[in-house]
């Protein structure tokens, strides 16, 4: 590759390590091309860059969006054959270690040394949640500058609830949230009791259904690294979560991911 490959996990910031090129630019004009997933957040980065291009005129930014499975799959390609197609790249938790082991990723520490006066003054390391910094490190040193941190939840519509008379407990249980999807489908009326990603892919339907696994006690491996995918803790929750869907979910689930479900929500 031209240059090691600067990565934005599940995250990211364009402007926060693009420090080399920078540099590179004061002398003459650059283009960096930066792969990111299309989803709403992600699209404000296009609204960013106008004022990041207009503080460094030397340098453009060319953003390749693509849905989560594909920019996974063309990203890995990249990097695996060194073919040098991005510069920038948004991927998630899972890579960014394997790929900093593998010397795949430029590490933010050793830029951050490199450049200080354009990093360390400009980037507090030191400001990122402990638990998403130790994500995105291998062997102690960061690899990739977050956009923002991911987590599951659960987001339901108030006046539907109260519509049907229902209350949302503060901490309510996968049994409880099947009864309320149950009370509210009405595919008469096009409503449907929820919205879950169905969708293949790691950072599809396996993000909310690990939720659901770890709620049911399940695991993938236990401490010896046996797998657990045949336990009854891992199994009853693929049937739980499966047959969530098939009851009172959203048709066509199995193409609906992160994006999809988010519009039917919206709408």
């Amino acid at each position: 590759m031209k240059r090691k490959l600067f990565l934005l996990a599940a995250l990211v910031f364009v402007a926060s390590f693009t420090v080399p090129v920078m540099m590179a630019a004061a002398q003459e004009n650059v283009t960096i091309t930066v792969a990111v997933v299309n989803n709403p957040d992600q699209r404000r980065l296009l609204q960013l860059s106008d004022t990041f291009m207009a503080e460094h005129p030397t340098i453009k930014l060319s953003f390749v969006m693509l849905p989560e499975n594909e920019l996974r799959d063309r990203v890995t390609t990249d990097v695996t054959t060194k073919a040098g197609s991005f510069d920038v790249v948004q991927i998630g938790t899972y890579e960014t270690p394997i790929w900093g082991k593998n010397g795949w990723l430029a590490s933010i520490d050793d830029l951050s040394a490199q450049y200080p006066d354009n990093v360390q003054k400009n980037y507090n390391v030191d400001d990122l949640i402990k638990g998403i910094r130790l994500g995105l490190s291998y062997d102690g040193k960061l690899y990739a500058a977050p956009f923002y941190g991911e987590s599951s939840m659960l987001f339901y519509n108030k006046k539907m609830f109260a519509a049907a008379g229902l209350k949302m407990p503060a901490e309510p249980t996968w049994d409880q949230v099947r009864e309320f999807a149950r009370k509210l489908h009405n595919p008469a009326k096009k409503q449907y009791g929820i919205a879950l990603r169905g969708l293949p892919g790691w950072g599809e339907v396996m993000a909310p259904l690990d939720t659901v696994i770890n709620t049911f006690g399940g695991k993938w491996f236990d401490d010896n690294w046996q797998p657990q995918l045949t336990s009854p803790e891992f199994t009853d929750a693929v049937k739980f979560y499966v047959k969530l869907i098939q009851d009172y979910g959203v048709p066509g689930a199995a193409n609906n991911g992160f994006s999809e479900s988010l519009t039917m929500i919206a709408q």
